[in-house]
């Protein structure tokens, strides 16, 4: 009932109120797993992509968030479930293993989901290195590759806001990227290298970002 509620109430209010830019909506394929592959901006970068995705998009979501008590907890589980959390543990040494194989149920149910293989979002601007998650799971499950660029959405919240406010914001769906030529080798490294390098590549291309060739690291006061 909640998904339904964001889908057909939530999400027209949104874009009647925002009026994000979409383009490129024709490239995300109609059936058949999709991942889509996105820069990282702003928080709000999830609901911009949820909001103007087509079919329903997952995401991860820290487990905490979903085991609440009483009615506040309860509504916050049910609001992020039906924005497309799935709730994964976070923090320990089998994060990142449980947050690919949660990833890995959608994409094999031939559902969407999204990821951002930069880890984190770009304080500065430009667009880094994306990690082999992205890489893994396309070569694992052979979904599609639908690379996103998102702009302005850094502008929707500036510090100290406490509501989304208007801003000019834009999001672009690239065409989908195909790997089945590496069928079979998903476990090699260099592929998987290749594969992500490809997608943040085809990311820059309608992004228009700066590229850097690094990891962008979390600053040490904690800002994701």
């Amino acid at each position: 009932m909640i998904a339904l509620l964001v889908r057909f109430v939530l999400g027209p209010l949104v874009r009647a109120v925002y009026r994000p830019k979409v383009h490129g909506v024709e490239n995300v394929p109609a059936t058949g797993p999709v991942l889509l592959a996105a820069n990282h901006r702003a928080a709000l970068d999830t609901g911009v992509i949820t909001f103007t995705t087509p079919r329903q998009v997952k995401f991860l979501g820290k487990a905490e968030y979903f085991v609440g008590k009483g009615v506040k907890g309860k509504l916050l589980a049910g609001l992020l479930g039906g924005l497309g959390y799935v709730p994964v543990e976070r923090g320990n040494a089998q994060a990142g293993l449980a947050a690919l194989e949660a990833a890995r149920k959608v994409l094999d149910a031939g559902g969407v989901f999204a990821i951002y293989p930069e880890g984190t979002r770009s304080l500065d601007g430009r667009l880094h290195r994306g990690h082999t998650g992205v890489g893994a799971l396309a070569l694992a499950t052979g979904a599609k590759v639908v690379p996103v660029a998102l702009t302005g959405t850094e502008n929707l919240q500036p510090k100290g806001a406490r509501v989304p406010r208007p801003a000019k914001i834009g999001i672009t769906f690239g065409k989908p990227l195909d790997f089945s030529r590496y069928e079979g080798q998903d476990y090699a490294p260099a592929i998987r290298r290749s594969v992500t390098d490809e997608v943040m590549y085809a990311i820059l291309e309608i992004s228009g970002q700066e590229y850097v060739d690094t990891y962008h690291k979390r600053p040490s006061e904690g800002v994701a």
